[in-house]
């Protein structure tokens, strides 16, 4: 039976909309591997380096045969150092130990008056969910990137979790507290919501366009409700879907480190991935062109193609001069990892997240520049304070900074007349660059779309969509990424257009793309459900970012000593935004509060207010 939980328990079903259900096969639910001793174990496995590797799921083994649970058998295991569920208070949360099995620990939460016991492990990046946020209506926040999940059921709520957590049943006999499990669920502890499952109602297609994070949450989001056609996703990039921040923030490679699902997890979900170019859209026949001559008819087309890097329209940028890169694929990262392997200047233009990222990620080997037009590195977004304090953890690795500045051209060394080797300032300082990285900002990659009569672009080259990130005049057609502008209500919004180019808010608008077009061909309508944005970054430290701060007037700035600080970012007296470093969970306690619209003002901040002492 097929039931739809979390987002759809009015819909519950053992049938899709077709006349037939969806064909899964239940039993075949790939889980990750467990946590192994050492990187040396699964060395492609790794390539989140700054924590303990046991903290990490192996995502791109998930989907081998060999790694999937065998056994049926439910067994009970008691749990060390509780003997009572009562012992809990209303939505608290304690990670125990699970005794008989090694290293096997589960998170019991309270939630209106039951226990419920969970996987202790966010499916992001590992982070332990015992340090998360549990809100009165039933979810748990991740205390670092916002993934949510159901603490009734583990599902997914908000992106970037790609698994489910491991649900058990908890019970209470004879002064112990038990679960019923399987020993692997434990060990694994997360479940990949999609299963196995074929095509039932073929006249039904939904055509994503784009290869990126929006994409990845349309199609697990489409699986999981049991969407029951077709799935194409149409990608110009060479690659599956990859982990896109890790190329700015750890200059890797090779694509099966940071891939998020295996080739075999597409086949399984019975989702046709193409690697080919969209070079035109028939809106009114609903067919896409693409760049070899095919053309590919949907009934729903979800467009998510991203952004393109900026580049700068001066002299020596303009394509005269080799070594000058923009960082946005892994075919980017190879390209400038090869041509660094002998050099030593680098100068980074742009002191934007991107711009500072790679500059260092390669700060250990080389002399790195990064060259801003504001007072601090980026000013306009985060504020002159926070800014500045970016700049001191980057110094501190040896990484020098012209800020105030203005890039004139670039020139070539005597030694060649085609690389470049001098990159000059409006000032007149010349600085030594063996290689030049430029992270001056995206535009939206919709050029194929500019001479269509059947859409108009905004002025930035977005598209602009409804709450559902359904494009304005046109049926059936979705935006979502780096190319949506789209209604903001979170703190300080009037559901006014933003586009806002974080990984977490694709992901979580193809999600809510993904549960649009599953109602709609249900024949219901949904209420949007609402994301407050998050952003990481790292940059000498782990940032973390919630909220929109498209305008803000002041920052109320908590430095905490040793790089750690909280700053709020404030309209009037409305928090729009909240940026941390080191200070776990305040940002996600901030983001749910911002969502169900209890976070606190300006003045309880600055009267000394504590966002973790007020209940969600």
């Amino acid at each position: 039976m097929l039931q739809f939980r979390g987002q759809l328990r009015p819909l519950q079903s053992s049938r899709c909309a077709s006349s037939k259900p969806l064909r899964c096969i239940s039993s075949y639910i790939p889980r990750s591997l467990p946590f192994p001793a050492s990187v040396s174990a699964f060395p492609s496995a790794f390539p989140f380096f700054s924590l303990p590797v046991r903290q990490f799921p192996l995502y791109h083994r998930s989907h081998s045969p060999k790694y999937l649970s065998t056994s049926t058998t439910m067994t009970e295991y008691k749990l060390k150092g509780i003997s009572s569920l009562s012992t809990l208070g209303s939505l608290e949360k304690i990670e125990v130990d699970v005794e008989g099995v090694e290293e096997g620990r589960v998170l019991l939460v309270k939630l209106d008056d039951k226990v419920h016991a969970l996987s202790p492990r966010c499916t992001h990046y590992g982070a332990p969910m015992k340090n998360g946020v549990v809100t009165g209506d039933g979810r748990i926040t991740c205390p670092w990137h916002g993934a949510c999940f159901n603490v009734s059921t583990g599902d997914v709520e908000d992106a970037p979790a790609p698994n489910a957590l491991n649900k058990y049943e908890v019970f209470e006999r004879d002064g112990a507290v038990y679960i019923n499990a399987k020993e692997e669920d434990i060990k694994f502890g997360q479940r990949n919501p999609v299963v196995k499952c074929s095509v039932s109602k073929s006249d039904e297609k939904v055509v994503v366009v784009g290869g990126g994070s929006g994409t990845l949450g349309v199609l697990q989001a489409l699986r999981e409700l049991k969407y029951p056609g077709q799935i194409t996703m149409i990608s110009k990039e060479p690659d599956l879907i990859i982990d896109r921040t890790k190329l700015s923030k750890a200059l890797i490679s090779d694509p099966s480190k940071i891939q998020w699902r295996p080739r075999e997890w597409y086949e399984s979900a019975a989702i046709e991935t193409l690697t080919d170019e969209v070079t035109a859209v028939d809106f009114k026949g609903r067919t896409v062109s693409t760049k070899s001559g095919k053309n590919i008819s949907y009934t729903k087309l979800v467009l998510a193609t991203g952004g393109i890097p900026r580049t700068l329209p001066l002299p020596g940028f303009k394509g005269e001069l080799s070594n000058i890169f923009t960082l946005r694929t892994i075919q980017d990262v190879q390209s400038i990892l090869s041509a660094a392997s002998n050099k030593k200047n680098i100068v980074v233009i742009g002191s934007s997240f991107i711009g500072m990222e790679v500059g260092n990620a390669l700060s250990k080997d080389h002399n790195v520049t990064i060259v801003g037009m504001e007072s601090a590195p980026m000013e306009r977004v985060m504020g002159a304070k926070v800014g500045r304090i970016f700049q001191s953890n980057l110094s501190k690795n040896g990484i020098t900074f012209k800020l105030s500045a203005s890039v004139s051209h670039a020139s070539p060394p005597s030694t060649s007349s085609s690389e470049v080797g001098t990159v000059h300032l409006k000032d007149g300082t010349a600085l030594p660059a063996d290689l030049v990285i430029l992270g001056v900002g995206v535009r939206p990659a919709t050029d194929y779309l500019t001479n269509n009569t059947s859409i108009t672009l905004e002025k930035d080259g977005s598209i602009a969509t409804d709450e559902h990130f359904s494009v304005r005049g046109l049926d059936s057609v979705f935006a979502i990424g780096d190319i949506a502008t789209y209604p903001y209500h979170g703190p300080g919004g009037d559901g006014s257009g933003v586009r806002i180019e974080h990984w977490n808010v694709a992901q979580n608008a193809g999600r809510a793309a993904a549960r649009a077009i599953v109602h709609a061909q249900r024949g219901v309508s949904i209420k949007a459900k609402r994301f407050i944005p998050v952003f990481w970054s790292a940059l000498g430290a782990q940032l973390r970012y919630c909220g929109y701060a498209g305008s803000f007037d002041d920052v109320v700035l908590r430095e905490q000593g040793e790089g750690k600080f909280v700053a709020f970012y404030t309209s009037g007296e409305t928090v729009v935004a909240v940026a941390t470093m080191g200070v776990d969970p305040v940002m996600s306690q901030s983001a749910e509060l911002m969502r169900v619209g209890k976070m606190l003002g300006k003045k309880e901040i600055i009267a000394g207010g504590d966002v973790l002492s007020v209940r969600v």
